[in-house]
Order: C-alpha cells, then sequence, then structure tokens
C-alpha cells in the first residue's frame, strides 16, 4: 500500500490532483481510513493507473474519456482505449490547425497597426536625474530582466520617459518590475528605449555619487554622464510590450508582511519540487502562499485543505523579488490563484513587481 504521499511523489500527480480524481471517481483509492480519513492506494497496480493519468492529463484529454481508457487499460480488448487515444489525437490535431489558422489571422493584423512614424524612439530626450534615485530603481528592476536568447526584446531595461518622470521597467514574461525616479530638463514628448542589460549594468555602477547625471537619448543611442565619466551604447531595436496594460491588476487581499522573518520562512518552510511547464519547462522549487482575511501570510504544506485561496510561486523568484523591494516591511496583494502576486512597497504606489503564479495540477 502507498500513502497518498508517497503516490503524489512517485507518480507525478499532487496531493489535492489524487483527491480531485477520488471524488471524481477516477482514481479511487483502495482503502480509506475511517477515523483519519487517509488515503491509501495498492500498488503497483494504482501506481501504474496514476503514472497513466498523469500523462494523459498532460495531453489534455477530457476526464470522461480518461475514466473509460483507466475502465479498459487493464481489460483484454483494448479496442475502445486505443479507439479513444486516436479520437483525442484527432482533436489535438485540428485544434493545432485551428491555432496555426488564428496566429496567420493576428500576424497580419500585428502588421497592418505597425507604423514605423510613430515609434517613441525617434525623440531626442537630455534630462537631469539624481543619481541616487536612478540607482534605486535600477536596483528594484535588473533582477525581472530576461536572459532568453529567443525573446531579445526583453533582453533589457525600459527607460520611459514622459515628462518629468523616468520609469525603469524589466520583465521576462513570468515576473515584471517596475520604478520611478524624477528628471529635470526634458519636459518633452514621451520617448522610450530599451537598455540591454549590460549597458544598464554599467550605468548603475556609474551611480556611486549623491549627484545629478545625465541622461540622453539620441536616436538609438542612450549615454549617462556624470563629471568626467560616462557609459555610453546602443539601445535594443525592439518596441517594448505596453506595460501599463500588464499592471493592471484586480484589487485582491493585501498583506502586510516582515520581510526578514518572511524570508526565513520561505527558505525553511516546506516547498513543493515541480516540473513547470508553465516557465519555460525549467523545474523550480515552489512555495504555496495563502493569505487570510485577517492579513496573515502562510506558506503552506502541499495539499492545505483550509478555505483560503493557495498561491503558488516560483520560490526564488519570490525571495528576488522581496530582496529588490528594499525594505523590512513590504505589501504582498494576492488576487486569485491564477492572478499575479504583487509585491508593493508601503512608502510608494511608484515601485512594485509582480509574480506570475504557477498553475497546479487539477
Amino acid at each position: 500500500m502507498r500513502s497518498i504521499g508517497e503516490m503524489a511523489r512517485d507518480s507525478g500527480l499532487s496531493v489535492s490532483a489524487l483527491r480531485f480524481y477520488d471524488k471524481a471517481g477516477v482514481l479511487v483509492p483502495a482503502w480509506v481510513d475511517p477515523v483519519s480519513g487517509y488515503r491509501w492506494y495498492a500498488g503497483p497496480e494504482q501506481f501504474e493507473e496514476a503514472r497513466l493519468l498523469a500523462r494523459l492529463r498532460r495531453t489534455g484529454m477530457p476526464l470522461a474519456d480518461i475514466r473509460l481508457v483507466l475502465a479498459g487499460w487493464s481489460g483484454a480488448d483494448t479496442d475502445l482505449v486505443r479507439k479513444l487515444l486516436l479520437a483525442h489525437l484527432r482533436r489535438l490535431e485540428l485544434g493545432l490547425s485551428d491555432a496555426r489558422n488564428e496566429f496567420s489571422t493576428i500576424r497580419a493584423l500585428l502588421e497592418c497597426r505597425e507604423n514605423p512614424m510613430t515609434t517613441l524612439r525617434t525623440t531626442t530626450v537630455r534630462s537631469a536625474v539624481h543619481a541616487p534615485a536612478l540607482a534605486a530603481a535600477l536596483d528594484a528592476v535588473r533582477f525581472a530582466a530576461s536572459t532568453d536568447p529567443e525573446l531579445p526584446t526583453l533582453g533589457g531595461v525600459l527607460f520611459d520617459i514622459e515628462g518629468d518622470e523616468l520609469r525603469v521597467v524589466a520583465t521576462d514574461r513570468y515576473r515584471m518590475a517596475v520604478a520611478q525616479a524624477a528628471t529635470t530638463g526634458h519636459g518633452g514628448a514621451r520617448a522610450q528605449v530599451i537598455v540591454p542589460s549590460p549597458l544598464a549594468d554599467a550605468m548603475r555602477a556609474l551611480l556611486t555619487d549623491d549627484a545629478s547625471v545625465q541622461l540622453t537619448v539620441d536616436g538609438d543611442r542612450v549615454a549617462l554622464e556624470t563629471g568626467d565619466r560616462q557609459v555610453a551604447g546602443q539601445c535594443l531595436d525592439h518596441d517594448f510590450p505596453d506595460y501599463r496594460r500588464l499592471v493592471r491588476l484586480p484589487a485582491g487581499r493585501r498583506a502586510l508582511v516582515d520581510v526578514p522573518a518572511f524570508r526565513e520562512t520561505l527558505e525553511s518552510g516546506p516547498v513543493r519540487a515541480s516540473e513547470v511547464r508553465e516557465q519555460d519547462g525549467v523545474p523550480c522549487d515552489l512555495s504555496l502562499l495563502k493569505v487570510a482575511a485577517d492579513g496573515v501570510v502562510t506558506v503552506c504544506e502541499d495539499g492545505d485543505d483550509g478555505q483560503d485561496p493557495i498561491v503558488a510561486v516560483n520560490r526564488e523568484f519570490l525571495l528576488e523579488a522581496l530582496a529588490a523591494g528594499a525594505r523590512d516591511q513590504l505589501v504582498l496583494e494576492f488576487g486569485a490563484p491564477t492572478a499575479p502576486l504583487a509585491i508593493r512597497r508601503t512608502d510608494t504606489e511608484d515601485t512594485f513587481s509582480i509574480l506570475m503564479p504557477v498553475r497546479l495540477e487539477d
């Protein structure tokens, strides 16, 4: 007999998924303790069924079909199983064909929308920025810049200059960080440039004095100058996604956390090892978080049965976001389990980061 925890560890299905499939009548435990309600599974038969179930769910097969496949798997006549597998494969192929057609239409629409004459990179900018403010802004966002060579658009830090405000933004799709610094001397039209990460790092190394620095954007080049020192280079020749749309989050529960204590809890608390498909297939440790109505954040065990929704996040990403927050107290804002988790400062709404949650198996 295998416990539900052992079955989850070895089969690739989470504890919560096994409970769901039990209630759905898809994979019912061989025995349930009448006192504790703890589930036990017979092996190796049910272990084989659990592994098969995990594979079928990864293909997106409907539960109704999975139930029939499992029922016919050990029988002498496997004709029905073969037909169900073939029918689902055909559905996937048709779905892929439809998706290709939709993407072709979307690309055509995108080409129609593109207009080089309206790019925000044609504006010349000369403005002064307080060095410590720019340094703090870069420190708050740099961790979120992408290192994926397939997405060069995200391989840097966006400088978004409008009026007397400079916003710096970075994202790798799974997290985004935004910070702001005041500028003087520009006052013109909005301008945006993507500063490559190595150049952004060189700029940060220059920001050591409590003084103003001169930021200059001229066409596809950007320069930062202080005294007799200067770093300059070419901007990335891409358009950054409209980050303002991406940070409009629905209101959720807010919780004030003591960062040193919360970091210690994350580093020593329970984690769930996951095969993360939503985040480029890179395995990572997940922290399962929930916030109660009274604002208390808990790092949960896998399969927690509480009433409050659980949000799963990449633990390393969360620790980096807490470090970038650079405060002993930060606010965590939780929405639905599928909504981004926001990490905010208590003293400003202009510097924050968001993390995309990781979807747990049903």
